[in-house]
């Protein structure tokens, strides 16, 4: 896919991850919509730096955990910026707490973010690639997806679980030319990591991750951006971790 003057649709866009994909999805060509839930400094100087790139922002304020805003927030786009080629889903965050400890409310909440907005996204978005047979969906799952870990048992089950929609929602949309893939993230230094402790810092560092470094917002937007573009990948999940996953510990 050729991203000029394509539209792209990024939640979580305004901060972290989606952010930097955000910036770099314009800095190639395309006009860009970041949802968030918060219209601030932050949200506001990520539009800015889309706009810099002479690019067409959008900003929208919208928590795609609730089904109609995650509606309003694609056809927000479609009206302001007259299409949808790319849809990329980075909105979430931590859901701490084991099995006794999560709260009912806290486990459904987990998928209505990271799983349910998904369904809700594409069913206000797919219509419109369908019509040009032509689309780009990325998911961002995570490495806690991939491998079992002693903590955050919600976060780790709805990561887990759209590495298998990407497939089935690929094979689904394969005859309209729209592809769907996910990307799992490791170890990346954002605000998501903010209370890890040096103690757990150094040992990821010396420990977990074979590259003794932790990864970029702006590394996980290039592969982001490589397969929103590459027009014969889909139905797969992309691994960023520095080698975290594939060690044997």
């Amino acid at each position: 896919m050729e991203l000029r003057d394509k539209v792209a649709v990024v939640t979580g866009g305004t901060r972290g991850i989606g952010a930097a994909t955000a910036v770099l999805l314009a800095q190639r060509g395309a006009d860009v919509a970041i949802v968030g839930r918060f219209d601030d400094a932050e949200s506001r100087g990520t539009l800015s730096r889309i706009e810099a790139t002479g690019r067409r922002g959008l900003l929208v304020t919208a928590d795609v955990g609730k089904p109609d805003q995650a509606t309003a927030c694609v056809r927000q786009a479609l009206d302001r910026l007259g299409r949808v080629d790319v849809l990329v889903h980075s909105a979430g965050g931590a859901i701490a707490g084991n099995l006794l400890e999560l709260t009912p409310e806290a486990w459904h909440s987990a998928f209505d973010v990271h799983v349910h907005a998904v369904f809700h996204l594409c069913r206000a978005a797919v219509p419109d690639m369908k019509q040009r047979k032509e689309g780009a969906i990325v998911l961002i799952s995570s490495v806690a997806g991939i491998r079992g870990v002693h903590f955050n048992l919600a976060y780790q089950v709805v990561k887990g679980a759209l590495p298998q929609f990407a497939r089935a929602l690929a094979r689904e949309l394969a005859n309209d030319n729209i592809r769907v893939n996910c990307i799992a993230p490791g170890i990346i230094r954002t605000r998501f990591h903010d209370a890890m402790t040096p103690e757990q810092k150094r040992h990821n560092l010396e420990n977990r991750i074979p590259l003794h470094r932790e990864g970029t917002p702006e590394q996980v937007a290039t592969l982001i951006a490589e397969v929103v573009t590459n027009d014969y990948i889909t139905g797969e999940t992309f691994v960023i971790d520095g080698g975290l996953t594939m060690r044997i510990a």
